[in-house]
């Protein structure tokens, strides 16, 4: 708006100043014709004045935001100084590798034949059969233990051996208790699985009774002799295999 006013106070003025000029020209100049007034000058219309633009109208600005204060900068870690790094070792080049050799293939080996196998020639004795025979005290009636017990002299024992041919053999022990006997020829030492050695009998009534001990009362399976002791006994330039039953014993009758 004030631009506007100035612009046209300038132009009343200059127009203004033109028409004193001209004027002061006609009155002056000799031969020139009696002013009998003002010429007619006619003022431009000056433009109409536009309308004050109007400003929007903006928000109250805010209050300044206040920025958080930070602490201090704590001062820079020195990092510690590395020494420098070596170089990287350069690994020798190898030459390449050579293709694998390929090896000629055989024909298939057939296994040797061996000449069939005969099977081992058992070696077949004759059978003696050994043990003992004891009397038990009456502390250890009933009770498979041999503490305290005595040798029996005279006391029977029975071997029954039930393979094809059956066959019975007996025997008394001497005044060691000890007792042998040789199984009948028929019995060979591959065959004694079906024979016992039983006790049969006591010379002592008071020490007659059969007990448990060992298999007596049933009958005992014979027992191969094992080393180091001799496993074989030569009799009449004929050799037996040697077999254990045993020991055997009598309960005693003790008074209640």
């Amino acid at each position: 708006m004030g631009i506007i006013c100035k612009s046209v106070s300038l132009t009343l003025l200059a127009l203004l100043c033109f028409t004193s000029s001209v004027f002061t020209l006609g009155v002056n100049q000799p031969g020139s014709a009696p002013f009998h007034g003002l010429p007619d000058l006619t003022l431009p219309s000056p433009p109409p004045i536009k309308a004050p633009i109007k400003l929007p109208t903006l928000p109250p600005t805010k209050a300044p935001i206040k920025l958080p204060t930070l602490p201090p900068a704590k001062a820079p870690i020195k990092l510690p100084a590395y020494p420098p790094a070596k170089a990287p070792i350069k690994l020798p080049t190898l030459p390449p590798a050579k293709a694998p050799i390929k090896l000629p293939t055989l024909p298939p080996i057939k296994p040797p034949v061996l000449p069939p196998v005969s099977p081992p020639k058992l070696n077949r004795t004759l059978v003696a059969v050994r043990g003992l025979v004891y009397c038990k005290p009456c502390k250890y009636a009933g009770v498979n233990t041999l503490i305290g017990a005595k040798p029996v002299k005279d006391a029977v024992v029975r071997l029954v051996c039930k393979n094809k041919k059956s066959s019975i053999s007996e025997t008394k022990t001497d005044k060691n208790g000890y007792f042998m006997f040789l199984a009948p020829k028929t019995v060979s030492s591959y065959a004694i699985k079906g024979c016992r050695a039983f006790l049969v009998k006591s010379p002592d009534a008071k020490c007659s009774k059969v007990s448990k001990l060992h298999g007596g009362d049933k009958g005992a399976y014979l027992k191969p002799v094992m080393k180091p002791g001799p496993s074989s006994v030569i009799i009449n330039k004929l050799k037996y295999a040697m077999f254990n039953v045993g020991p055997f014993a009598f309960d005693p009758a003790c008074p209640k």
